[in-house]
């Protein structure tokens, strides 16, 4: 069984079986008050559930504050058990979502890039075409970040449609780290992906002030 966590958008949490069956899937839109909801979200999901096995954490693009609540609550909710984590990018998620509900559908999913805001007039996109063997969206460019204004521009450069996206699914980061388990692959290394240094930074030394 795997928790799925995720936070670069809203915050999302589900316990999915590894064969993909949804157990619980939880969602608050608020962009700003991860902190004030995960914790009961983690709880109500994980009592749905039996133990878990493995802690997938949805590694952004996102807002470094909104990743730094996730990540962290993934990491200690899987130091508590003793269980592994897998790392996810988020935009990975969003789109295995877009190619299974295409496929239930029976709709040809073009090449596609999602979409979401970075804020400040930024959005984070990441383009993929298709799915491979292992069930794994095909990411063919990373997460990269674009001004607003330009960003139509590079996606019919890249032959992309766009979708943008407003919500990321825990279910969904959570079955890409189940499919990637399964095929013994890793998706996305252990770093946040932030895109964007913190707005915060550590204040400099202070002058040294001679006699």
């Amino acid at each position: 069984m795997i928790i799925g966590i995720d936070t670069s958008l809203g915050t999302a949490v589900a316990a999915i079986a590894r064969d993909g069956e949804v157990l619980a899937d939880e969602q608050s839109a608020n962009a700003l008050g991860h902190a004030e909801v995960i914790g009961d979200r983690l709880r109500r999901a994980s009592q749905a559930a039996p133990p878990p096995t493995h802690v997938a954490i949805g590694m952004g693009p996102g807002p470094f504050t909104g990743l730094r609540v996730g990540i962290a609550t993934a990491r200690a909710f899987a130091l508590g058990r003793g269980i592994p984590v897998v790392p996810v990018p988020s935009h990975d998620g969003i789109a295995l979502g877009i190619l299974l509900s295409d496929a239930l559908t029976g709709t040809e999913t073009p090449r596609f890039a999602v979409v979401t805001d970075a804020r400040r007039k930024e959005f984070a996109y990441s383009v993929y075409d298709g799915i491979d063997d292992d069930g794994l969206p095909i990411r063919i460019l990373d997460a990269t970040l674009s001004p607003r204004d330009d960003l139509d521009a590079r996606l019919a450069e890249a032959g992309a449609v766009r979708y943008d996206a407003t919500s990321v699914s825990a279910a969904m980061v959570a079955l890409a780290a189940a499919r990637a388990l399964d095929a013994g692959r890793e998706l996305a290394g252990s770093e946040p992906l932030y895109l964007r240094s913190p707005d915060v930074v550590a204040a400099h030394a202070p002058k040294r002030v001679s006699a």
